[in-house]
């Protein structure tokens, strides 16, 4: 990892827990919009509200269908503050400081959601990226590429750390290694954040 300069992570599933969250506004949302709620969270992971709806009511026009993903992002923020660091991000988050390893933020959710998501987990990252800063959402690699540039390193020097597959793309896109939580397969498989600041931190002298 001597190579890594600098660490680019997703939020939802990677550094807070929002799993109850995200699921139980996307059923509300389905129930609402009469669209099968399995078919929503299995390809909704990682993904923006609007991209996640644009593929499952592809019936919507574009101005209903950003009304819907409105709508859904509303559910979500009405459903934040009980949002809490995953286990191991606060120690790796720390860790990436005392390295002086450079991080950012990179998620699928908008600006309110991801303050209020962040804010009630008491993270503050110093780059955040977010789906208003980008014209495509992930798997599209605007986002990292974007965060990589904020933190003035290349994206071939950054590790991205993801937890849905479209993130591990997107990651992958931009030309970044990928570190990837819940057995998906990436450049490094990781079970947990403590494993990442194994890997990240030097071994003791002696």
């Amino acid at each position: 990892m001597d190579d890594i300069e600098a660490v680019l992570l997703d939020m939802d599933g990677t550094l807070v827990d929002s799993d109850g969250a995200v699921e139980r506004a996307w059923r509300r949302w389905a129930a609402d919009y009469r669209v099968d709620p399995e078919t929503v969270l299995r390809i909704s992971p990682g993904k923006t509200a609007l991209t996640t709806i644009r593929q499952v009511a592809p019936h919507l026009d574009a101005q209903a269908a950003r009304r819907a993903a409105r709508y859904q992002t509303e559910l979500q923020l009405a459903d934040a503050v009980d949002t809490k660091p995953l286990p191991g991000a606060t120690c790796l988050l720390d860790t990436l400081d005392r390295l002086a390893l450079p991080w950012a933020v990179v998620t699928s959710a908008d600006a309110d959601l991801a303050a209020a998501r962040l804010g009630a987990a008491g993270i503050t990252p110093p780059v955040l990226v977010t789906a208003d800063d980008v014209r495509a959402g992930k798997p599209d690699p605007e986002g990292y590429r974007l965060a990589a540039a904020r933190l003035g390193v290349p994206a071939e020097r950054c590790l991205v750390v993801e937890d849905a597959p479209a993130g591990i793309a997107a990651g992958q896109r931009a030309g970044a290694r990928v570190a990837a939580l819940r057995g998906h397969p990436a450049d490094l498989r990781i079970p947990d954040l403590h494993a990442l600041v194994a890997l990240l931190t030097p071994p003791a002298a002696g």
